[in-house]
C-alpha cells in the first residue's frame, strides 16, 4: 500500500516531462495519490499546453489517478477560484497542493537586476510569488487537517547568483511567503514548505543559465555531483505526505549540499593544480 493511498491533491505547474512538478506528481501517483492538474490556458484554438500535461499523464503507469486537467491563469483571481471549484467538485477535500509556478520575461532576466523594468518586476512578482499566496488562500477551505502545501524555490533567493537576477528577488519573496503562510494555515493543521532544488534541465531553467550552474554544482557540492529529477521528485512527495507531518515553514535544500559551502571547495584545489608552476 502506497503512502498516498486515499490521498487527493493538486499539481500546479507541469509544463512537460522535464518539469520538477511532474517528477513530484509521478512519485505521488506511483504511491497511489489522486491528482488534479493545471495547465496554462490554451489559445488560438490550439491545445499545446494541455496536450503537454496529458502526454505526461498518458505515459504514467497509473494514468487513471489523474482525475482532471484544467486551465489556470494565476494572474486572474477568477481563474484561481474556478480552478478550485473544479477541484472541489472532482476531488472534495485536498490532502496536498504543489505550487511550481514562476515566470519573468527574457528581457528582464538578461538585464542587470537594477535595470529590471517596472512592469517586468510586477509581472515576475505576481506570477512567481503572489500566486503562491493566492493559491493558498483559495485552497484553504478545501485543505484537510494534516494536509500539506509545497512550493519550489531556489538558492538565488538566499544569495546573489549573477544571471538569476530579478527571479532571485522573487524567490526571496516566495521564501518569506512560505513562512507567513505556514503561520496562517498552522491552526487548521496545514503544513507549508518549500524545496530549494539544485539546477536541473527544465523548460524554464535555460533562461537563467542552468547549463553552467549544473557543472558548477557538480564541482562544488559536497556530494561531487548535481542532483536528479528523481531525487527531487522523491523528496517532494515526502514533503507532501504524512511522513513529514512535523515539518512546516521549512526551506529544504535538495542540492547535494551546495548551499553549505563557503568556498569553491574541491574546485579551488583543481584550479590551483591547473596553474603553471612559478
Amino acid at each position: 500500500m502506497g503512502m498516498f493511498e486515499g490521498k487527493k491533491g493538486l499539481i500546479l505547474g507541469v509544463a512537460n516531462e522535464a518539469s520538477i512538478a511532474w517528477a513530484i506528481a509521478s512519485e505521488i501517483m506511483a504511491a497511489g495519490g489522486v491528482c488534479g492538474f493545471s495547465h496554462l490556458p490554451d489559445g488560438d484554438n490550439r491545445k499545446k499546453n494541455s496536450g503537454r500535461v496529458k502526454k505526461c499523464i498518458e505515459k504514467h503507469p497509473n494514468p487513471e489517478l489523474a482525475k482532471f486537467v484544467a486551465p489556470l491563469d494565476v494572474q486572474k483571481d477568477e481563474d484561481i477560484a474556478a480552478f478550485m471549484s473544479t477541484a472541489k467538485d472532482e476531488l472534495g477535500q485536498l490532502d496536498f497542493v504543489l505550487h511550481s509556478i514562476a515566470f519573468a520575461t527574457l528581457d528582464d532576466l538578461k538585464n542587470e537586476t537594477i535595470a529590471t523594468s517596472r512592469e517586468g518586476f510586477k509581472l515576475a512578482m505576481d506570477i512567481s510569488a503572489y500566486s503562491f499566496l493566492a493559491v493558498c488562500n483559495a485552497a484553504k477551505d478545501l485543505l484537510a487537517p494534516e494536509s500539506a502545501v509545497l512550493t519550489m524555490t531556489y538558492f538565488g533567493g538566499e544569495k546573489c547568483l549573477p544571471g538569476y537576477n530579478v527571479m532571485g528577488i522573487c524567490k526571496a519573496a516566495l521564501d518569506a511567503s512560505v513562512k507567513y503562510a505556514a503561520y496562517d494555515l498552522g491552526p487548521q493543521g496545514v503544513r507549508v514548505n518549500a524545496i530549494s532544488a539544485g539546477p536541473l534541465k527544465t523548460l524554464a531553467s535555460s533562461a537563467v543559465g542552468a547549463k553552467d550552474m549544473i557543472w558548477l554544482y557538480s564541482q562544488i557540492a559536497p556530494l561531487g555531483r548535481n542532483i536528479t529529477h528523481d531525487e527531487v521528485g522523491r523528496v517532494g512527495a515526502f514533503m507532501l505526505s504524512p511522513y513529514s507531518n512535523g515539518i512546516s515553514g521549512e526551506i529544504l535544500h535538495v542540492d547535494g549540499g551546495y548551499n553549505i559551502m563557503g568556498s569553491p571547495g574541491r574546485l579551488l584545489d583543481k584550479l590551483a593544480a591547473a596553474q603553471p608552476a612559478t
